[in-house]
């Protein structure tokens, strides 16, 4: 789990044109923060290259975040990221407010490893991944910054679906819990073309 802080400033002006004026003359981001037992949502802005710097790095978008608004620290997740379809502009962020006991829903990477060593690839399989993020459920410190899909003993025309995704301690994959029907194929070796 990564180390990230996210310097904000609380806000009292809402609305879109609130957000335009924010965006367009003050160059920051509008986002809100949720979530939390008798906390009530809070308007935040944050500076937009600071922001913009932070998510260059995919353990942000994965990772308990510290949220400083105006110096008093929270510990939050990234929710939601609106971007602008056309231009790198980030127009709204949301986070979610986390607490140790309760656990969170979260989207993380997948990184496939070992299919250098896959005796199937070496013979001339290529490696095709279906999925490259899965939600997982876990305690906040349970949190990981990415799943490893093992391709080493994978064969050629062997699918691996989520339910063989190795998850450390405290964490899983809620979508297995719906039944067999929600087992995604997550990678696949196919055979060599003639």
């Amino acid at each position: 789990m990564s180390d990230f802080t996210v310097n904000a400033q609380a806000r009292d002006d809402l609305g879109k044109g609130a957000s335009r004026r924010l965006r367009r003359e003050a160059s920051l981001v509008p986002a809100i923060v949720f979530g939390g037992k008798q906390k009530k949502p809070q308007a935040i802005s944050i500076p937009h290259k600071d922001l913009s710097k932070a998510l260059e790095s995919e353990a942000f978008f994965s990772s308990i975040l510290n949220l400083s608004i105006d110096g008093k620290e929270e510990r939050v997740i990234l929710k939601d990221l609106q971007r602008h379809p056309a231009k790198p502009v980030i127009l709204h962020a949301d986070f979610q407010r986390v607490t140790k006991s309760n656990p969170i829903k979260i989207t993380v990477p997948l990184h496939f490893v070992n299919e250098g060593k896959s005796e199937a690839i070496k013979l001339g399989g290529k490696a095709s991944h279906i999925l490259n993020q899965v939600e997982i459920k876990c305690l906040p410190d349970n949190l990981p910054e990415y799943l490893e899909v093992d391709m080493q003993h994978v064969k050629v025309d062997e699918i691996v679906h989520l339910s063989d995704v190795k998850c450390p301690n405290g964490v899983t994959i809620p979508a297995l819990a719906l039944g067999a029907d929600h087992d995604q194929p997550v990678a696949t070796v196919a055979r060599k073309r003639k």
